[in-house]
């Protein structure tokens, strides 16, 4: 039994490691009406917990809450103020390498995604 539970704490610090490695800073584009946006994103992992902040010329800067890495997903929420009303809006995505890939929910049934690179 104790071998069970040696091998279970192995198996589930392996997991934790497996987590995609996006600390750091990335830029990426989206389009949003036929007009380019950009926003920076700065990430701080912390096993599957993602943290940081995200800033757009548009909307400002917005604190990252409920960020979670598993894998190569990640996931967060931002609240941004956008002509004086305050929107929630989701970022689930997928990270490969040195790209980053974000489906944006909350937008006004709007479908917005981030096409990011790491810059550091």
């Amino acid at each position: 039994m104790k071998f069970l539970s040696t091998l279970f704490a192995f198996l589930m610090f392996t997991l934790c490691a497996a987590a995609a490695d996006v600390s750091g800073t990335w830029k990426g584009t989206a389009d949003l009406g036929g007009n380019t946006i950009e926003r920076t994103f700065v990430f701080k992992v912390d096993g599957g917990k993602l943290t940081g902040e995200t800033t757009s010329e548009m909307m400002g800067k917005s604190v990252i809450t409920d960020g979670k890495v598993d894998g190569d997903i990640l996931s967060f929420t931002i609240t941004v103020k956008f002509q004086d009303n305050e929107m929630k809006l989701t970022y689930k995505g997928k990270v490969s390498g040195d790209s980053l890939k974000f489906d944006v929910d909350g937008v006004g049934g709007q479908a917005i995604v981030y096409n990011c690179k790491r810059v550091s």
